[in-house]
Parts: C-alpha cells; structure tokens; sequence
C-alpha cells in the first residue's frame, strides 16, 4: 500500500536544522555554527579553536541516527559533531569548518562511520585542513557482524558500536593525551567491537513513502542503520531467541570479527533503533546478560541500555559487545557532559540479588491462611461461588480487552484475568473458605498481588472494605444480609477513595443497582437466593446502561462520546459478569439440593 508516513515535521527539508535549533535550545552547552542550511555543525558552546588546548574529537555523518552524533557532544567525549541531510553524508566543506572551528594547537581526531561516502567526505576534509596546517588523524569504524566478511574494499558497515570508540577517544583527549595517543585508543577501542541489529519495520525518511518490504509476522536480521536489507528474513521469534542468535553472530569463531574469547571481560550495548520501546530494550539486555556469561563464559563489566544510534522510526534493536580492559572501562566511566550518554551505568555488580520484600507490621502471618480440610455447608457455597465469579471473567478477558482498545488502553480483560486465575489458584491452598471475612481479606491479597492499574487497587479496596464489614457484623454464620452490607460497604469504599459514583461509567453502575435491589429485596423478606439473582440481573443491566453514560472517571473520560456509545464500560462489565455468575451458582446449588 503506498501512503505517506506520520510525521510531526514542517518541510522535509528542514528537518535536521530545525532538529539542531532545538537541541541546542535544550542543552545550554551546545551551540551551533552560523552555516544554515549548507553547514550544519553542532559544537561545545565552550570550545574555541584560538584558545582550545586539548585534542578535538570530531565525528557525524547522515542525520536520521539521533541522538548520534550530535547529542554525544560535550565535555569527555565529542568536541564537534557534522550533520548531513537524513541518511546522506555530510559534505567536506562542512567537516572542514568544523574542524576550524574546535580544532587548536593539540589538532583534532575525525571518527568515522564506515561508508563510502562518509570515508571521502571526512578524508577530503582531512587532506584540506592538513594543507591548512592543522594536525588531523582519521580513524574508521566498522563493526557490523551481520554479513560474511566483505570483499573488495567496502568493508563492514560502522554501526551503534562507534559510540564506544567516541567515548574512549574523547575520554583520552579530555585527560590530556595526545593526538597520536587518543587516535591510539580510538583505533584500539575500534578493533574490540561488534554489532548487529534485528529489525521488525523499515524505516521511513520524511516526506517520503512507508515500505512494506517487511510483511506481518516477519523480522529482518543484520540489517544496515539506513534501512537497506539485511542478511536475512525471517520469521518473528521470542526476544530470547533473537538475542541467543545476534550474540552467537557477533561472538563466531568463523567469521572472527571481534578478538574475544572465553573469559574475556566485555561491554554490552543494546540499542533502540528509534522506535522500540525501553520496556523490550530492557527485557533484550536482560536476556543477553546471562547469555553471555553462561553460554560464552565471558564476564559482562557494564551494560549500556537506550537508544544510542536509531534509524529514524524504525523498530528494533541491534546489539554491540566490546571487549574492555581496565584501561577501556577506565575511559567508559570518565565523566562527560555528552547530553544522550547514560547516567548510572558506570560499575557492575558481580550478581544482582533481590531485595527481600519487606514483612508486614500486622500480627497476623499473611501465610497462616490455609484451606480447611473439611468444607462446611457456607464453605462450600462460597467456593462454588468463587470458582464460578472468577471463571465468567477469565472467559470473558478478550470481549473486556476489546472493549477496552476503544475506551481505554486495552489492558483491562489481561489485568482481570490475571486476578481470576490468582483467586482460582490460591484458593485451592490458601482460602479459609469456612471463615467468609477472612476468604474476602485473602481474595483481596490474591488481586494485589497480580493485578496492576487502576482496577487491581480498586478490587484490593473492595474486598478489604468487605472483610472489615463482615468482620464487624461478628457472627460465626454469615446470614444474607451480611453480605448485602459487605456489598454495600465495599461500593461505600471503592466510591470514597475512586472517586466514582453512580453514572460515571464504571464498576460502580453495575455494583451499585446490584446492592440497592439485593438490600431491597433481603429487607422485604423475599428468598436470599431468588434476590441474589434479580439483583444479578440489576448489575447486567446497570452495567449495559454505561453505553449511554459520559464517562467522569479513568481513561475513558478522554474519549469522544461517539465512541463510548458503541461500547459498554469494560469495568463495568467485569463486575456484572463476576457478580451474575457468583449467583446463578448458588442458584443452581440449591435448586439441585
């Protein structure tokens, strides 16, 4: 299908200058050279090349790659960065004004991402401001681990593994070393790194049409950072699978691309390629790190997590490993002022051990709870009640997720159905069923411990308010009505502390005609089991009417009326669901006896 992509952009044209007013409008160290649109350089606000005594470090390339190069510039790491149009290399007369500008008395080092055009942009710029009399040095990254070793003369590609060398090289030059002995460090750093990325969409340049090269369920391995193919396509797998594959690629013996061996120290990168999300980068890094000590046998210094070096919008991440010594992890741990270098990750613990969860001040032992042997009658009725409550909503999680995708944010039959399968499975161990305050204080665990958001506090609130109730009524036998002021006290609590009350499209519009009918009917002397049912059929009903309601409360109030008419509140649902299946349980219990 060919349509133009989303982008919060003015003119295509103006993308990477208009990126680079507000990256120098955002951090107060960073200034830009009067170039516009022809020179596009990003430089320290406190560098000058009459006055600057330290060796420069230079690097940049296409734009497209942010935070690379320019959000890696300040103190102890980059002095300059050169930024090109989107994915296009930057041309050599403004490399060359970059290096007049930053480059002093010390001379500068250009690092360079191997591509063609990169490599004779900056090599054409090197030779000019030679002849000016500057001193310059060049080195060339190229750590791409994806393909077979290339033929001919262009090499592997330079990837997310440069901004190790950048870091190392301007670390050097910030403690004061030569330009020769920083280009040392740089090259050295250059040879003991490796990358691979693993794609799940291609990216799309702006103003320009979205490719469909990657179809449903597909992911593309060891691609290159401008969206050209990769060394293959396959089927999408489990991160686990992923990340065992990149990291056996970057560490193979065959192709020997990275000089590690077992028992080397390394570093390790997982990078953002500009639109996955920290959660799958931190679940990637988590996964990789007992890779590489137990199936490699290497020991992992330090662990770099974000996005380092992206191509535009595209989805996935690649990963670089680094052999280190104590020399290169000395030059990580350097401080620098680079905005988009990670903060806190200098420094590793051997093993990272849970922190025991802190006991509870109550003298009770939450774990004294246990299930009776023998049932009583009550027991057994609440069980079947329980059982039933909790089954309606695990049947019911992908109607509530539906739901919920076009009210709220989609989550709600997945967090429900968390909480039904925890009461279904503590209650074979731990539920005093025989004691019905105490069941609804464990039920009220049970949810705490596995349901997240908004609706898990609610139900912890609700079936605590319930216990509490149920205690102060103190009867060893639970009578109808006990449960009509449980009920009744529960809505009381979820109410106060929500927010909520009747037609603000919640939980609340089925619980509460629910309580008002059961009250009703208990009071009027009718069958606790027939009023169980008719104020069941009240919570259906309560629940169905929020098609109607303006949602007051939670995500929902976001939402366009015309959206909320087509479906009922998915909270709402939940609670008649559970509630109408707790009561034609017992319905059936007792019309069976």
């Amino acid at each position: 299908m060919d349509f133009r992509s989303k982008k919060l952009i003015n003119d295509p044209i103006d993308v990477v200058t208009e990126f680079i007013e507000g990256l120098v409008e955002t951090y107060p160290g960073l200034q830009y050279l009067d170039g516009f649109p022809k020179v596009k350089v990003v430089l320290r606000a406190d560098v000058s090349a009459a006055t600057y005594d330290k060796v420069a470090v230079i690097s940049g390339g296409g734009s497209g790659h942010e935070p690379a190069h320019a959000g890696f510039v300040g103190e102890g790491m980059l002095t300059a960065a050169i930024c090109g149009d989107v994915f296009a290399s930057p041309p050599a007369d403004s490399i060359l004004a970059g290096i007049r500008a930053v480059s002093g008395s010390m001379g500068c080092l250009l690092i360079v991402t191997n591509y063609t055009g990169d490599r004779l942009n900056f090599g054409l710029a090197a030779e000019q401001a030679k002849s000016e009399g500057y001193a310059v040095e060049m080195v060339i990254v190229g750590d791409d681990c994806a393909l077979p070793p290339p033929r001919g003369i262009a090499g592997r590609r330079g990837l997310a593994g440069t901004i190790f060398v950048l870091k190392v090289a301007g670390a050097a030059a910030a403690a004061g070393l030569s330009l020769a002995e920083v280009a040392v460090e740089a090259k050295r750093a250059s040879e003991m790194v490796g990358t691979m990325g693993v794609a799940l969409s291609v990216c799309t340049l702006p103003g320009q049409v979205t490719s469909d090269r990657l179809g449903p369920g597909k992911m593309e391995l060891g691609l290159g950072i401008h969206g050209e193919p990769g060394a293959a396509v396959a089927d999408l797998q489990p991160v686990d699978i992923v990340v065992s594959h990149v990291l056996k690629q970057i560490l193979s013996t065959e192709t020997n691309y990275v000089p590690i061996t077992r028992g080397s120290r390394i570093v390790l990168m997982v990078n953002g390629l500009g639109a996955t999300p920290l959660m799958e980068l931190m679940i990637a890094a988590g996964k990789a790190v007992p890779v590489l000590q137990l199936e490699h046998g290497l020991a992992v210094d330090r662990v770099y997590t974000g996005s380092f070096m992206t191509s535009l919008d595209m989805a996935g991440f690649s990963i670089t490993v680094m052999k280190a010594d104590q020399k290169i992890l000395n030059r990580l741990d350097a401080p620098t002022k680079a905005p988009n270098w990670p903060v806190g990750a200098d420094g590793r613990l051997p093993a990272k051990i849970p922190v025991p969860l802190p006991q509870s001040r109550s003298t009770k032992n939450d774990e004294s709870s246990s299930r009776p042997q023998q049932l009583s009658p009550q027991g057994y009725i609440l069980e079947i009640a329980v059982e039933a409550a909790a089954t309606a909503v695990i049947n019911l999680k992908d109607s509530l997720n539906e739901w919920d995708s076009k009210v709220g944010d989609g989550d709600c039959g997945s967090t429900m159905f968390r909480g039904a399968s925890a009461i279904l499975e503590d209650m074979k161990k731990y539920y005093p069923l025989n004691d019905p305050a105490e069941t609804m204080k464990e039920i009220g665990s049970s949810v705490r411990k596995v349901m997240g958001g908004t609706s898990g506090i609610l139900y912890d609130i609700f079936f605590k308010a319930a216990y509490a109730q149920l205690k102060a009524d103190c009867n060893p036998i639970v009578i109808p009505l006990h449960w009509a002021n449980a009920l009744e006290a529960a809505i009381v609590a979820v109410s106060k502390y929500g927010g909520a009350s009747a037609g603000y499209r919640t939980l609340l519009d089925a619980l509460i005609p629910a309580s008002s009918v059961l009250k009703e009917k208990l009071t009027g002397g009718e069958d606790p089991v027939d009023a169980f049912v008719v104020s069941a059929e009240a919570a259906v009903a309560g629940a169905e009417s929020t098609k109607s309601m303006r949602a007051q409360a939670g995500r929902s109030s976001y939402v366009s009326a015309d959206i909320l008419a087509s479906v009922p509140d998915p909270g709402a649902m939940a609670a008649a669901s559970w509630y109408q299946a707790a009561a034609l349980a017992v319905k059936d219990k007792y019309h069976a006896s």
